[in-house]
């Protein structure tokens, strides 16, 4: 069941309308049970099996943050840190079991046979939960977060089991920390007018982005790659162009979305994307692509590490860029691919590094004409460029298969005339992401317009709504999935 299908609709209405009720909105534990049998039973639909193994790993986290937080009240230091490792050891194991134990399996036993060693694997029949790689990070974060004493467990289950599996954002993110999710389950949701309509106004970019472009961009991306051998150079390098776009759109629309839901729902969801084709390097593409989880593996993984290496300079910043960005690319998934993803992106993280310009941010500031400086925009054109040629081997099924692709756009016929099924239409919408990206980089989505100029006349502004509406009707494809359901 996806947000942007009739199915989720029709769920949404009924979790709305109990959610606000009298009798519900005035107690928070009551909005609490409601959101929490909603939330198991969005996830029951995927499979029933995946609500035992996501309310098993819940009550167990819950236990510990207890038993951790009693610990450290009795001053019991070492065992505290016990408790936090055994933690962090479970969620890691419970993500390496379900989506890395056959694919490490696998490449242990073919590197024996490499080496002369006979060496074999029976794959084993592991379904992997979908959303497991989120709702593990929450867990884990959340014992972290205690360790750290920067929160209080959680002593109601209700509360805790539904910051786990809230259901926007239980699929494929936002990942939410603790620190600012559980206490906004503390309160009473009335409904807040103000917030909702951002939420809805929020939704419908998010279907927007998703339906009109990244839709219809798959279909494009999927019957290149079918045939990529066959392809020109040309047409390989537009795909590699394209697949960027597409899977931001896609999983921008996504986040999108379910911030929407929550905030219709009075909640505020971290936010994912931070108009991150705006980017001139690519720390600041990382700083603003899938922030929730890149802060979390900066917060986590990079700045103990970076601690631990300082004495290294420059070189040690350097490997705990590289041990991060990697981390980020296997996170995605059990393929070498993503390892290799990883990879590439930490080493456009060197000149950076060496030069000294590393965790420097500068702001975007336009010239005379309200435009992007030249050289803010060469440089954006150029570290988009650079992401989308690393794309190519996170959508690649192989590592075999990326070079190939790599080899084809290299061909003769990289200067001939491309051919892509692309419609006029999709060409448009994406041109208009293009500038909005620069004209709305201030805000948290487009929709948020301005009261003042053609926009505080209340009939433009639900006119611009109603024909993105139409542009929905009339755009809306076969595809309703999401990419980063399968992360």
């Amino acid at each position: 069941m996806v947000v942007n299908s009739v199915r989720f609709l029709f769920f949404f209405i009924v979790v709305f309308t109990i959610y606000y009720l009298p009798f519900t909105k005035k107690y928070p534990r009551r909005q609490n049970i409601w959101l929490l049998l909603a939330s198991y039973f969005f996830y029951g639909v995927v499979d029933w099996k995946m609500v035992v193994i996501l309310l098993g790993a819940t009550a167990v986290f819950y236990v510990l943050g207890l038993w951790l937080k009693s610990v450290m009240q009795k001053g019991y230091t070492k065992q505290a840190s016990h408790l936090t490792t055994l933690g962090v050891t479970l969620g890691i194991c419970l993500l390496l079991y379900f989506k890395y134990l056959n694919f490490f399996g696998e490449s242990i036993a073919e590197l024996l046979n490499a080496i002369g060693l006979k060496a074999t694997w029976t794959t084993l029949n592991i379904i992997v939960p979908v959303g497991v790689s989120f709702f593990t990070f929450k867990l884990i974060s959340y014992l972290i977060e205690i360790h750290r004493e920067h929160i209080e467990p959680s002593r109601d289950m209700v509360e805790f089991a539904t910051y786990i599996a809230f259901f926007p954002t239980l699929l494929s993110g936002p990942i939410d920390r603790p620190n600012t999710f559980i206490p906004q389950l503390r309160k009473s949701h009335a409904l807040d007018y103000a917030q909702a309509v951002d939420g809805c106004r929020q939704i419908l970019w998010g279907m927007f982005t998703k339906i009109c472009i990244a839709d219809h961009l798959a279909l494009v991306t999927d019957y290149v790659w079918a045939d990529y051998s066959h392809q020109s150079g040309s047409t390989l390098l537009i795909w590699t162009l394209l697949y960027t776009m597409q899977i931001y759109t896609d999983f921008d629309g996504y986040s999108n979305m379910a911030i929407g839901v929550g905030k219709i729902l009075g909640f505020n969801i971290t936010r994912n994307f931070n108009h991150p084709l705006l980017a001139r390097n690519i720390a600041e593409f990382w700083r603003n692509w899938h922030i929730s989880l890149t802060s979390w593996i900066t917060d986590y993984v990079f700045m103990p590490l970076n601690i631990a290496f300082r004495n290294m300079g420059n070189w040690g910043v350097l490997l705990a860029v590289t041990i991060n960005i990697v981390l980020i690319g296997l996170w995605h998934g059990s393929n070498w691919t993503f390892g290799l993803f990883g990879l590439y992106h930490a080493m456009l993280y060197i000149p950076l590094v060496l030069s000294g310009a590393f965790g420097k941010n500068k702001k975007l500031r336009p010239n005379d004409y309200g435009l992007p400086k030249m050289k803010d925009f060469s440089k954006m054109v150029l570290n988009y460029v650079l992401v989308s040629l690393g794309f190519i081997v996170f959508y690649a099924s192989s590592v075999t298969d990326a070079f190939r692709f790599f080899r084809g756009i290299v061909s003769t016929s990289l200067f001939s005339m491309p051919s892509l099924p692309l419609k006029k239409a999709t060409m448009v919408f994406m041109l208009i992401v293009l500038i909005l990206e620069w004209t709305t980089r201030k805000k948290e989505h487009p929709l948020q317009l301005p009261y003042d100029g053609i926009f505080r006349y209340t009939a433009v502004r639900y006119a611009l709504y109603a024909g993105i509406g139409l542009m929905l009707f009339f755009f809306a494809g076969e595809v309703e999935t999401f990419i980063y359901f399968k992360f």
